[in-house]
């Protein structure tokens, strides 16, 4: 969805099986190699980069391949059980790889043919059997476990493996991070306030402190040509209604093309600002004329959230990359009438997950704050939606909080705000209670799809908890 260039998941692949029984059925490792290149072959089809270290037979190799892996520095170790093979095998391997480890046990159809398999062939179905000691072995080893079990070409499976894939995807994006935090809190918020510390502790990353200053003195190199294309772009992009004032859509175009070089410069993955000036000073203008540009680096896959809401630029990494977009989102009425939770903001949006062309609105004021200019305007796509959000709990762990829903038609307000019409499945004013009572800060993630699967996986590989509202 998001145009990144984040890299892919780097998947370590490597599968086993017990070095007895080659030369007693000569047959057997032959086909156990074949499916495991056609693992490796559908886990290239996700979208990983695939390190493959082969096909390991007893304690010494699987050490050798353990060594193989740690250096690869990969996202996932992915480990196919592809008939009996004992634990001490695989032990070092999820030991030594600084990556969460997934065991998979495919066998190759769905059932054996009993009344022809002789034990050669039954082998080949026997993958299942080592995973109660697979998982007995991690756990007396202090490694987390988890698993797959189907077969070959069971699309059940492989959705489950892709959902561990994807979350491996997050997990590193989160770890490799880089997150921008520009400005100061917005006075009183005190929900918003973030612990900059608790990021590298429960997600690892780094967070960039940056002033607007640093902002200000690139904008002020950018020149009337790159303003033009940038606002051009924007045209392209947007519907512009009657009220964008001229002036207004040529600042914001400028403060977008130093957002860009702000970026780059500091190889930011996320934002989060907030400033809120006076009289008019250059800090305000620069304040007022964000939207445009935040909004244009989050349709890019670098969120960007305002108020300074760190844990909410950083919930919109985790949509973006699990591909449901996620826009800047707060609670903004309910309406009893038609059973829906209507939730937004007057701030920075996914682009691509707009139900229609997204319109730029121009503001003579944005509620409770200072300042003026142009702003986004539109509804996410009609369909599932899941809310996500970041919880920083008493004791300074984080924790997700996410709930299903249907974005649906309905009357929604006009004025420059992301408005959409969420129906949960329950009584408006319920389903706000519960997610209240969760802890999580009045923003949080709007994304496309019904993601709370894939969130328990990343919470799994994260080791933080997941609260699903589900009323």
């Amino acid at each position: 969805m998001a145009d990144t260039t984040a890299p892919p998941v780097k998947v370590g692949l490597v599968a086993g099986g017990l070095g007895a029984y080659w030369p007693q059925f000569p047959d057997l490792l032959p086909q156990l190699k074949r499916s495991a290149e056609r693992v490796s072959e559908r886990m290239r089809g996700l979208g990983a980069e695939v390190v493959d270290v082969g096909f390991i037979s007893d304690a010494q190799e699987g050490a050798a391949a353990a060594e193989r892996l740690r250096a690869a520095g990969c996202d996932i170790i992915v480990g196919f059980l592809t008939t009996y093979m004992t634990a001490t095998m695989l032990v070092p391997v999820a030991q030594r790889a600084d990556a969460p480890v997934l065991l998979i046990n495919l066998q190759p159809t769905e059932s054996m043919d009993h009344a022809t398999f002789d034990t050669g062939q039954w082998l080949a179905y026997c993958g299942a059997c080592p995973l109660p000691e697979m998982a007995n072995a991690f756990a007396r080893c202090g490694v987390p476990f988890r698993s797959v079990s189907g077969y070959l070409e069971d699309e059940r499976a492989w959705a489950r493996i892709g959902r561990w894939v994807r979350a491996a995807g997050v997990r590193a994006a989160l770890r490799r991070g880089r997150h921008g935090l520009m400005g100061h809190l917005y006075p009183g918020m005190l929900d918003v306030s973030t612990d900059l510390t608790l990021v590298s502790a429960n997600f690892g990353g780094h967070v960039e402190v940056l002033e607007f200053d640093d902002l200000r003195v690139r904008v002020e190199k950018v020149t009337d040509a790159e303003t033009a294309a940038k606002k051009a772009e924007a045209e392209k992009i947007f519907e512009l209604d009657a009220s964008v004032n001229d002036d207004d859509l040529t600042w914001a175009a400028r403060v977008s093309v130093g957002l860009d070089r702000l970026v780059e410069d500091f190889g930011l993955d996320s934002l989060a600002y907030y400033h809120r000036g006076l009289d008019g000073e250059v800090h305000e203008r620069l304040g007022a004329g964000m939207i445009l540009g935040a909004s244009l680096l989050t349709a890019r896959g670098i969120p960007a959230a305002g108020e300074y809401e760190l844990r909410t630029s950083l919930a919109m990494l985790v949509a973006d990359r699990l591909g449901a977009g996620g826009s800047f989102t707060e609670l903004q009425a309910l309406d009893f009438h038609r059973g829906h939770v209507e939730m937004g903001h007057d701030g920075p949006a996914h682009l691509a997950i707009s139900a229609r062309r997204p319109l730029l609105r121009g503001l003579g004021v944005y509620h409770g704050k200072r300042g003026y200019g142009v702003s986004v305007e539109f509804d996410v796509k009609h369909g599932p939606v899941t809310a996500i959000g970041i919880i920083q709990r008493r004791d300074g762990r984080f924790a997700f909080a996410a709930s299903e829903g249907e974005t649906v038609d309905g009357p929604l307000l006009r004025i420059g705000n992301t408005t959409s019409r969420v129906d949960f499945g329950c009584d408006p004013g319920e389903w706000t209670d519960a997610w209240s009572a969760t802890g999580i800060s009045h923003h949080w993630a709007l994304g496309t799809g019904h993601r709370v699967a894939d969130l328990k996986a990343l919470a799994d590989l994260l080791e933080i908890e997941l609260v699903h509202v589900n009323p």
